[in-house]
C-alpha cells in the first residue's frame, strides 16, 4: 500500500504546482486590470483604492474600487468612487458609481 501512496502523493503535489499562477502572471493581471478599469472610468485623475478582490475561476471576475474627481462642471471637481468589475475571460471592465457606507 505504501508503495502506491508515495507516487500518487507526488503526482498530486506536482499537478497543483502546474496550475498555480506565477508572480509575474499576477503582476501582469494587476496591470491589465488597472489599465482597463481606468479606461472604463468616468472620473478624472483616477487611482485604485487598495487591492482587487478576486473571485474564483467559476466567475472569473475581479473587483476594484477606484477614486477620482467628477469631471462635470456642475459637480465642482468633487471626489467620487466607482466600483469596477473586470471580466478576466473577456478582458473587459464595467464601472458603476459607488457610495461607501450608504445603503
Amino acid at each position: 500500500m505504501n508503495a502506491y501512496c508515495f507516487p500518487l502523493f507526488s503526482a498530486l503535489l506536482l499537478s497543483s504546482a502546474v496550475h498555480a499562477s506565477s508572480d509575474q502572471a499576477w503582476t501582469d493581471h494587476d496591470k491589465q486590470l488597472l489599465r482597463t478599469c481606468i479606461a472604463a472610468s468616468q472620473l478624472k485623475d483616477v487611482r485604485a483604492l487598495g487591492k482587487s478582490a478576486e473571485f474564483d475561476d467559476r466567475m472569473a471576475y475581479s473587483a476594484l474600487l477606484l477614486e477620482g474627481r467628477f469631471p462635470q462642471k456642475h459637480m465642482n471637481n468633487r471626489k467620487g468612487t466607482e466600483l469596477c468589475l473586470y471580466d478576466r475571460r473577456q478582458k473587459r471592465a464595467v464601472v458603476t458609481e459607488w457610495t461607501p457606507g450608504k445603503s
